[in-house]
């Protein structure tokens, strides 16, 4: 039994357990860098990822084909987000002036059908003026106008306006003292605009301010305050104030 009890000491011995040397400099002296002062039990336990931290960090940094490849790689990305961003802003000003031109089109298009309406306007004003508008002519007629009116057709053109020729044509001419400036004093046909465009010009008669002539300028006064009176003959004396000589 002893025997036994030596045996068992004697392989106690041979498993000791081995021997664990640790690093606890601060520095590493593979790479020069300041290592990670050891933490708590959470820190430990995230132990596999810091030493495959450690270890990318002491690994040798990428060679010069690949940055040259990253390089490359950056500059064709950049060249073609300048494509893009130009494609882009070509883009937009397309849309506008598609826009711009559709809503140009559009216009041209409804200017057109006012233009043919307004003969008709023309008939409903004269019969206006005559005291022809009654009845259920009248209620369609302001129904018409006030439909137009709605679209953006505008009427110009009323007397005492001031003269315009971009919105005005004279076809009689005249001047009166009661008027400051070219001023429509009749109007034979009304104007109309649509969208700041003008349809058709207004046909009016134009007065213009009397032109006052200038007053004539007043002839001088002879000085005659300071000239002595004539004597007894009917002359008048000489700067000296004496009469004429007579000889006896």
């Amino acid at each position: 039994m002893s025997s036994g009890h030596d045996a068992g000491r004697a392989s106690g011995r041979d498993e000791e357990p081995p021997v664990v040397v640790r690093d606890r400099r601060r520095i590493d002296p593979n790479s020069g860098e300041i290592r990670a002062q050891a933490g708590t039990g959470a820190s430990a336990g995230s132990s596999p990822a810091a030493a495959s931290a450690a270890g990318g960090a002491g690994a040798p940094g990428p060679d010069a084909e690949t940055l040259a490849l990253v390089e490359s790689l950056n500059a064709a990305v950049r060249e073609r987000t300048a494509d893009l961003q130009r494609l882009k802003a070509e883009y937009d000003n397309y849309r506008r002036r598609v826009e711009r031109d559709r809503q140009l089109i559009a216009e041209q298009a409804t200017g057109r059908v006012l233009g043919a309406v307004l003969p008709t306007l023309d008939d409903i004003g004269r019969a206006r003026d005559h005291g022809d508008l009654e009845g259920p002519f009248k209620a369609v007629a302001e129904s018409l106008e006030t439909a137009l009116e709605a679209v953006g057709l505008e009427r110009f053109g009323a007397v005492g306006d001031e003269f315009d020729p971009l919105q005005h044509e004279a076809l009689m001419h005249s001047y009166r003292g009661d008027v400051s400036s070219p001023t429509c004093v009749e109007v034979f046909r009304a104007g109309y605009s649509y969208g700041g465009r003008v349809l058709r010009v207004a046909q009016v008669a134009v007065a213009e301010p009397v032109d006052e002539p200038e007053a004539p300028a007043e002839p001088a006064a002879a000085d005659t305050a300071d000239a002595p009176p004539p004597d007894d003959t009917g002359s008048v004396p000489g700067p000296g104030g004496g009469g004429p000589s007579v000889d006896r």
